[in-house]
């Protein structure tokens, strides 16, 4: 981006170096979930597309888990004819003795109960798999599809690290916490209640012995959660800042480098990293606390229960493998609800998280396109911009009452100080962002009723920071047209002045740049995207700053490249080196978003104002 738009972008908490504030985001305030109840039923929406087959889900969640409830109770009966026969062999019962084969028909049914349970548990994992990543999937989509919509005033004030986060770290989360929350949702309800109509038919006095823990396990489970949820909240925060702070450094580290920061950049880092780890291990704390104070509670009840039991036992009124199922059904009942304590902490993680992601859906998209949008069919390139005011914030105006005609074919120069509006005024022409007022068209046709794409096909940029994505020279050149052949590119390769260095690569054309594109030089990078633009093919051309961070040889073969590629278009030129825009048809020299004076060099020089100041004093720095 350009100092012009740099200025004037609104700063938001947490912005990083390189967008004005790298100690912004120290010392943020946390911030709870701001609305939970609605992040949570938009969540729940994500998952009305699957509802059949979480319904296959629920259904073998349930006989999964019945079955694996009766067994206690089937287990007993094998220990209570056990224990009887040996009872009654030890008191010497005339013919007494262990029934062993009507134990060995309860063990194959248990067997059997523990195998069906089993299968339909991996049937309904399996099945929730699938759901969790379709909805995760469904999710992913609409993000990625939204990013498309939203306009670039966005990503000017979120860091790339953010927005990263957001879309992988959290929606990464969100499908953990599907995949695993909703079938345990499931299993421990069922467990709860089955356990208890289970209790209920052993003993009615012992079950509400049992039952009498599960108010005070809810008031732990509420008061824990209730401090964790604030950890969980900042810790998602954190992790974007950090990745936000690693992506800019790494991006930018040559300037790291250059400007000796690399400690400042560690130190910040290492703050960073200090905060989450002190956010994250309390989170984690906090949170594990729940399952020892669960066990001491559950504890409790069972040792009241092994007294009761064995009082009840040696009174003959319950069996001893009763009272087994039923210490075993004590010991299964608080799972459940540990279960619950541990998944209602993986929500407000979870609905932290989603929150983030549901803030990007909920952020204002570009303007649609009219319904019925006008078609350039021969686009001769004529420019009016009129009356037109924008502002990036609603505090001060930027640009105002600006009229520019641009007749076809001609070049025209915008040039001005930092942030005098320049780069904003192209970021204006390809509708990035929207006038407040005026109109600007195209043609005689106002761009708002174009199609944005039909638009920005219309214009062809080589900016002062060229941009190559990791692949090979023939697919970099060839993203200025799909399906661009093989002639075609090394034609405009050729026009571009870049034929002869691209050939001499050990692998010519096929060369893989790689993600920053260092393995070749600014002055090459620059002829590549020139030959980008040719293959292109656009009605108008915006060049801004191509030529300024190469030296004086490589420069003269940049200017030829872009001499060739202006030829029959309409082209608007920003500099700040008044020397390469003498040639220009006219040059609107722009102050505080307003055109100040407009003509040929000559004319402004001989007019001794704003202009002549600019160029006089350039080369008079030039000089010294």
């Amino acid at each position: 981006m350009s100092d012009d738009t740099k200025k004037n972008q609104p700063m938001r908490p947490g912005q990083m170096m390189g967008r004005g504030g790298m100690h912004a985001a120290m010392g943020m305030k946390v911030e709870k979930p701001k609305d939970f109840k609605g992040t949570f039923r938009k969540l729940l929406s994500y998952l009305r597309p699957v509802q059949g087959r979480l319904i296959v889900v629920f259904i073998f969640a349930v006989v999964s888990t019945v079955f694996s409830i009766f067994s206690p109770k089937i287990l007993g009966k094998a220990i209570t004819s056990l224990f009887t026969g040996f009872m009654m062999k030890m008191k010497g019962v005339p013919g007494a003795s262990i029934d062993f084969a009507y134990i060995l028909r309860i063990l194959i049914i248990l067997a059997g109960l523990y195998v069906v349970s089993a299968l339909f548990n991996f049937f309904m994992q399996f099945l929730m798999a699938e759901v969790a990543q379709r909805t995760v999937y469904s999710l992913r989509k609409d993000v990625k599809e939204k990013l498309t919509r939203l306009p670039l005033k966005f990503f000017d004030m979120h860091s790339h690290g953010d927005v990263l986060s957001r879309i992988t770290n959290d929606i990464d989360l969100i499908s953990t916490s599907l995949q695993q929350s909703l079938t345990q949702v499931i299993t421990s309800v069922v467990t709860m209640v089955g356990i208890i109509v289970m209790m209920l038919t052993i003993s009615p006095l012992l079950t509400l012995v049992t039952i009498i823990t599960i108010p005070l396990s809810f008031i732990v489970v509420k008061n824990i959660i209730k401090k964790s949820q604030t950890y969980f909240a900042k810790q998602q925060r954190i992790l974007g800042e950090l990745n936000g702070h690693v992506e800019e450094m790494f991006t930018g580290h040559r300037e790291v480098k250059a400007f000796n920061h690399e400690e400042k950049s560690i130190n910040i880092f290492e703050g960073k990293n200090e905060e989450l780890y002190e956010v994250g291990w309390k989170a984690q704390f906090v949170s594990s606390v729940i399952m020892p104070l669960m066990n001491a509670i559950s504890n409790l009840g069972y040792v009241i229960i092994s007294v009761i039991g064995g009082i009840f036992v040696t009174k003959q009124l319950i069996e001893i493998g009763d009272i087994q199922a039923f210490i075993q059904y004590s010991r299964q009942f608080t799972q459940p609800i540990q279960q619950t304590a541990n998944i209602a902490n993986l929500l407000q993680s979870t609905v932290a998280a989603a929150e983030r992601v549901f803030e990007i859906l909920a952020e204002e998209e570009e303007i649609a396109d009219v319904e019925k949008p006008v078609e350039l069919k021969m686009v001769k390139g004529s420019v009016e911009l009129k009356k037109v005011a924008f502002s990036y914030t609603e505090e001060k105006k930027l640009i105002e009452d600006l009229n520019i005609t641009v007749t076809p074919g001609s070049s025209i120069a915008i040039v001005g100080p930092t942030g005098a509006g320049k780069t904003t005024l192209v970021n204006l022409l390809m509708r990035f962002y929207e006038i407040q007022e005026g109109s600007i068209s195209i043609d005689g046709v106002d761009i708002r009723d174009l199609r944005r794409g039909d638009l920005r096909n219309l214009f062809g940029m080589v900016l002062q920071d060229s941009w190559l994505f990791k692949g090979t020279i023939r697919d970099n050149i060839a993203y200025g047209h799909e399906g661009a052949t093989d002639e075609e590119i090394y034609a405009v390769a050729k026009a571009a002045h870049a034929d002869h260095f691209i050939r001499t690569l050990p692998n010519g054309y096929d060369t893989v740049l790689n993600e920053e594109a260092s393995n070749i030089s600014s002055g090459q990078k620059q002829l590549i995207t020139i030959a980008r633009a040719f293959l292109a093919n656009p009605a108008i051309l915006i060049l801004d700053e191509a030529t300024s961070n190469v030296d004086t040889r490589t420069e003269l073969t940049i200017q030829k490249a872009m001499t060739a590629l202006m030829k029959g278009r309409t082209n608007f030129i920003i500099a700040h080196r008044l020397s390469t825009i003498r040639d220009a048809n006219t040059i609107l020299v722009m102050n505080e978003g307003s055109i100040v004076e407009q003509g040929s060099h000559t004319e402004l020089l001989a007019a001794n104002g704003f202009y002549a100041d600019l160029y006089n004093s350039q080369f008079e720095g030039e000089a010294i």
